[in-house]
C-alpha cells in the first residue's frame, strides 16, 4: 500500500512540477518583497525624520509624519506582497476600506480630534510654553497631543481640552506677541483736579521702567460717569511684564492719589429716614 501511495505522489509531483516552481517563486518573492518593504519604509521614515529634525521642526511633527510614512509605506508592502502570491488584492482593498468606513463612523469624535490635532500640530496657533484661552479655559500650554491639548491653569491644575474644540472655537494666544498693551481705568470724583490727576498719571508711567516709550501711553478722559470722571491709561510693555505692570501700577495710582488728594469715588447709599 505504502509503495502505492509513494508512486502516486511522485506521480503528482512530476505532473504538477512547473506549478510547484511557481508557487515557490512567488512565495520567494512575496517574502523578499515584505522583507525589502520593511526595509525601505524604516530607511525612508528615518530619513524624513533625521531631516526634519535638521530643520528644528517640532518633535511632535517629526515623530507623527514619520510614522505616518512608514506604515503608510508597510500598507503598500503588505499588499503587493499578497498579490504576488495570488490573492485577489482588489476585494482585498475593498474590505480595508468598508473596514475603515466602519471604524470611521464608530469612532467620529475621536477622528474629529485626531484632524483637529494634526492641523494644530501643522499650522502651529499654539505652541508649548504659550499662556492661551481656549474653550472656555485658560492656562499654558505644556503638550499638543494628536487628539488632546495639556494645560496648566494659573493655580496649577492639569486641563486637557479636546482638539476638535480648541480648532472650533477662537483661540487667543497671549504670549505670541512680543509686546502688549495694558488698558486701566481710574475714576477720579467731579470735585477733584482732572488736570492735576493726569499729570500724576503721567509721572508713574514714566517712572515705570518696564512701561515702553515707544509706543507711546495714552493717558484720555474715557467717560463722564454717573459718579465719576474716568481717565484710561493704555501703556505698552512686554509681553512677560504684563501682570507685574498691571498690579503695581493699580498700586502706585492709589498711593498717590490719595497723597495728592485725588479722589477716588465708590458706590454710596443716602437713606433718608422719615419720622411717623
Amino acid at each position: 500500500m505504502e509503495p502505492e501511495i509513494l508512486n502516486q505522489a511522485q506521480t503528482w509531483l512530476v505532473q504538477n512540477q512547473g506549478l510547484i516552481i511557481e508557487y515557490c517563486v512567488n512565495i520567494a518573492a512575496a517574502l523578499l518583497t515584505l522583507l525589502l518593504g520593511y526595509i525601505a519604509a524604516n530607511l525612508i521614515s528615518s530619513a524624513v525624520v533625521k531631516v526634519m529634525k535638521g530643520r528644528k521642526l517640532d518633535i511632535t511633527i517629526t515623530e507623527f509624519v514619520g510614522n505616518i510614512l512608514k506604515y503608510a509605506i508597510l500598507v503598500f508592502v503588505v499588499i503587493a506582497a499578497l498579490g504576488r502570491v495570488g490573492v485577489q488584492t482588489a476585494s482585498f482593498v475593498a474590505i480595508i476600506g468598508a473596514a475603515g468606513l466602519a471604524i470611521g463612523l464608530a469612532l467620529q469624535g475621536s477622528l474629529s480630534n485626531f484632524a483637529a490635532g494634526f492641523l494644530l500640530i501643522i499650522f502651529r496657533p499654539i505652541k508649548a510654553g504659550e499662556f492661551i484661552e481656549v474653550a472656555g479655559t485658560s492656562g499654558v500650554v505644556q503638550s499638543v497631543q494628536l487628539f488632546t491639548t495639556t494645560l496648566t491653569s494659573g493655580d496649577n491644575k492639569m486641563v486637557v481640552v479636546p482638539n476638535s474644540s480648541i480648532l472650533n472655537g477662537t483661540i487667543i494666544n497671549f504670549s505670541r506677541m512680543e509686546t502688549r498693551r495694558i488698558d486701566m481705568t481710574f475714576g477720579i470724583g467731579y470735585d477733584s483736579d482732572l488736570r492735576k490727576a493726569k499729570q500724576i498719571l503721567e509721572r508713574l508711567v514714566n517712572e515705570e521702567p518696564r512701561i515702553l516709550k515707544n509706543p507711546t501711553a495714552t493717558i484720555a478722559v474715557a467717560a463722564l460717569a454717573d459718579s465719576s470722571v474716568d481717565i484710561v491709561v493704555r501703556p505698552w510693555v512686554k509681553t512677560g511684564d504684563y501682570w507685574g505692570v498691571w498690579f503695581d501700577f493699580h498700586e502706585k495710582v492709589k498711593l498717590a492719589f490719595d497723597a495728592e488728594g485725588i479722589d477716588i469715588p465708590f458706590p454710596q447709599r443716602v437713606v433718608h429716614m422719615k419720622q411717623a
